[in-house]
């Protein structure tokens, strides 16, 4: 198990430009199954996560080819759908919650696909039914057998329906959609998540032939096609690093310029970490941190304590949660976190409470912190990375501590952010991985 050993207390300077963003890559990535054709993908994150469903689609079948550090070009021309039968294709698919959206390209192209029951960060339940519900109006039919946990899907043929999904879920959108895009008639789908990520997944789809509109809303009209063909997309920047960054500037007082961060597609992240008192400047399509002594958190109009909640978009997305959290503990100010969707993410406050921060957890979703305004610095422990969020929030506060910690079970941040430590320590960090 490796682990990561932080001096904190050093200030930090420069540009840091933010990776592919993750969670977009995973839906572009198993949407290059749904065409024969060559698809060139730009901007990949060079991140765990990713590079599992890389080798999975090359498993698969997919021809991949490494044009660049981080451009990759795929063709889906051969699939072996008899891997989807193999205990390797269930070790590696269940251990990757990402890859539950191979099934909508699949269903779509060739009327089956397999899933073993997937994975992920242990932050709460996380049900499939939006998936499985959507796809099933379309014409497919479900068969789980409880001694494998595997899921079998079939669909003879894909039918346009309309529909309402029961919750605005960006994985389940995705593999409703990509399903959708060659089901024979019109499909509606209300109720659609419109993340940047399920924006740019359907523009990519159009450009290969489909006929997707309402892109951008939660009311997606599709006219089906019989054949999609080949094209070239870029990643959107990943906001979640983007929020990390603004608030690890703050925490630690340092002068940081974040390049090429799409502001135009960050919706109320800037907002957000604004009305914690971090002051931003926008300088074209970069935002710059300036070094500040103190930051305040902001008030409700009528002088109640601020609370910062997680909404679907164009909502406060919820992995920034664990991110403002700890920013608040060293501002001036209170702050109620609610955390709605999951009901294991704000467990990891404890470490929190170890190193001195004032937080009071009310119940599993919401957290009431009393900033201190830097006046009582945390001070360093060691602790585990419990999963890839608090994992990057935990070494933001270990950064900004007195003294030295330790994050153990590394490979959680490793899985959502690219070379973190090496990337870090270029703007005058000290953190030192160990193995």
């Amino acid at each position: 198990m490796a682990s990561f050993e932080i001096t904190g207390g050093t200030k930090l300077r420069g540009d840091i430009t933010p990776q592919g963003a993750k969670n977009e890559a995973l839906q572009i990535l198993c949407a290059v199954l749904i065409s024969p054709e060559p698809i060139v993908i730009h901007n990949v994150p060079n991140i765990i996560d990713v590079n599992k469903l890389i080798e999975l689609l090359n498993d698969m079948g997919v021809l991949v080819t490494k044009i660049t550090s981080s451009s990759y070009r795929f063709e889906s021309k051969d699939i072996n759908l008899d891997f989807l039968d193999t205990e390797e294709f269930k070790k590696k698919a269940s251990a990757l919650r990402g890859s539950i959206m191979i099934i909508g390209p699949l269903l779509a192209r060739f009327g089956k696909a397999k899933m073993p029951k997937p994975g992920g960060d242990k932050i709460g339940r996380r049900r499939l039914d939006t998936h499985f519900i959507g796809l099933q109006k379309l014409g497919a039919s479900f068969d789980y057998d409880s001694n494998d946990s595997f899921y079998n899907i079939h669909a003879a043929e894909l039918k346009g329906c309309y529909m309402l999904l029961d919750e605005a879920s960006v994985t389940g959108t995705a593999n409703v959609v990509l399903a959708a895009v060659m089901a024979k008639g019109e499909t509606t789908i209300y109720n659609a998540a419109c993340e940047p990520y399920l924006q740019q997944l359907c523009a990519m789809l159009n450009r290969m032939g489909a006929k997707i509109s309402g892109i951008g809303s939660n009311l997606l009209k599709i006219e089906g096609v019989d054949y999609l063909g080949g094209t070239e997309h870029t990643i959107l920047p990943d906001m979640i690093e983007i929020g990390s960054f603004i608030g690890l500037a703050a925490m630690t007082g340092s002068e940081i310029t974040i390049k090429n961060c799409r502001i135009d597609m960050l919706g109320l992240i800037p907002s957000v970490f604004q009305r914690l008192g971090i002051k931003l400047e926008f300088r074209g399509d970069d935002i710059f941190v300036p070094e500040q002594e103190y930051y305040e958190i902001d008030t409700f109009i009528d002088g109640s304590i601020l609370t910062v909640a997680d909404q679907i978009w164009p909502g406060f997305t919820p992995d920034l949660l664990s991110i403002v959290l700890v920013v608040a503990t060293q501002a001036r100010g209170s702050v109620l976190i609610h955390q709605k969707m999951f009901e294991s993410r704000l467990f990891f406050v404890d470490k929190l409470i170890d190193m001195g921060a004032q937080i009071i957890l009310c119940d599993p979703h919401r957290a009431t912190v009393i900033g201190l305004g830097k006046q009582v610095p945390l001070r360093g422990i060691s602790m585990f990375s419990p999963d890839i969020r608090a994992g990057v929030s935990l070494l933001i506060a270990a950064m900004s501590a007195q003294g030295k910690s330790t994050i153990h079970n590394i490979e959680q941040i490793d899985r959502g952010y690219q070379n973190i430590d090496d990337r870090l320590n270029a703007l005058g960090a000290k953190i030192k991985r160990l193995n």
